[in-house]
């Protein structure tokens, strides 16, 4: 049974590790993925970790824009529904508590907008 809440970087690095190695074997966003990764999975990790970090223990490592990179790939609101399927099942499976919830509500939070920025994006390339 899961007992214990986020609380430090090592913990960040095992929610990021399994859920990219779940995305990786996911039938339907892990094609999507694995394409844009080729062979920088490594330097994509770090950069999660670090992200995480930031946002769920404010320990500020991470600077840079997250959606540039996600602008142009071939997604729809039914890879975000996937991506917060196996995100939520992730959290739920390691972890409980107040930061537990928080990255289950961020990540949410952010797969709305991104989904909202892409599909306006190509809206706007479409007129």
């Amino acid at each position: 049974m899961v007992t214990q809440d986020i609380a430090n970087l090592d913990d960040i690095k095992l929610l990021v590790n399994t859920f990219y190695e779940k995305v990786q074997k996911d039938d339907l966003i892990g094609p999507i993925f694995n394409q844009k990764m080729m062979g920088r999975w490594p330097e994509h990790l770090e950069k999660m970790y670090r992200f995480w970090q930031t946002i769920l223990l404010e320990e500020h490592t991470y600077s840079g824009t997250p959606f540039p990179p996600h602008k142009q790939l071939p997604v729809n609101q039914t890879h975000f529904d996937r991506w917060m399927e196996l995100f939520t099942s992730t959290v739920d499976s390691l972890f409980v508590g107040k930061l537990a919830e928080e990255a289950k509500v961020r990540a949410a939070n952010m797969a709305y907008m991104f989904n909202y920025k892409i599909e306006y994006f190509r809206n706007l390339e479409n007129q």
